[in-house]
């Protein structure tokens, strides 16, 4: 897709990038000003996080989040976890998300992960259609998520 471009969000970049997560979750609960800091941070540090932006227009119009992990299997090849991929409401359906994905992988491969792995919440077909077109099969493995004690977010 022409118009779009792909690159690893800086740390200077991250309040554009929360602010595209408020199109993520339609009811989110508030973030402690200290907390998010030290998430920056956190990620930042993290040399296995890698957040990557699709900018169109002068604007950030899309995010994916790639965790590359450390793994004893495989050859002690590492995988990846694909997170909060988001794109701006009123820029949706446009292909951002599908390069934005693609980019991932690409990174993902080029650093020699052997699988990468997401998982959605979404029922939309349409959020499946995306994460097809960017290469993600459906079916391949069984999902499962654990929450606090205190109940899901």
């Amino acid at each position: 897709m022409g118009g779009v471009t792909v690159r690893e969000a800086s740390p200077a970049g991250l309040d554009a990038v929360y602010a595209l997560y408020s199109d993520l979750h339609d009811s989110d609960e508030p973030t402690d000003p200290a907390a998010l800091a030290a998430a920056r941070e956190a990620l930042s540090a993290n040399p296995g996080a890698h957040l990557f932006v699709g900018e169109a227009d002068g604007e950030l119009v899309s995010s994916c989040v790639l965790f590359v992990l450390p793994n004893l299997s495989r050859g002690a090849r590492p995988f990846g976890l694909v997170e909060n991929v988001v794109t701006r409401r009123d820029r949706r359906n446009r292909g951002y998300a599908t390069v934005v994905l693609g980019h991932a992988l690409a990174f993902a491969w080029e650093v020699g992960c052997h699988k990468v792995m997401l998982l959605t919440g979404r029922s939309d077909p349409a959020v499946h259609r995306l994460y097809r077109r960017a290469g993600f099969l459906p079916g391949v493995k069984a999902g499962y998520v654990a929450y606090p004690p205190d109940g899901a977010p």
